[in-house]
């Protein structure tokens, strides 16, 4: 494999892609055990509270145009038909 010399330097720089870089020290790495970890910590608190505020949100958005649609079922059935003074047929 061609490696050279550095001309300034007169030391050996390495193979291709290896620029004669020390490899790394004292890096420190840190991990935590799988039997340490809390996957679902506070998973039942955020579920309540998020479902709260979702419904919140979407609840103009679902309940509005449902509302004609079951007014004009009620209008258009026996009960509403003789309410509002139409025949029974």
């Amino acid at each position: 494999m061609g490696g050279s010399v550095d001309p300034k330097n007169g030391h050996f720089i390495g193979n291709w892609g290896e620029f004669g870089c020390p490899t790394p020290q004292r890096i420190a790495t840190y991990s935590l055990s799988a039997n340490r970890q809390k996957p679902f910590a506070g998973a039942g608190h955020a579920a309540i509270f998020n479902v709260f505020r979702r419904f919140r949100h979407q609840v103009l958005y679902v309940v509005p145009p449902s509302l004609p649609h079951t007014l004009n079922e009620y209008l258009n059935s026996k009960p509403g038909r003789l309410l509002e003074g139409g025949n029974e047929e």
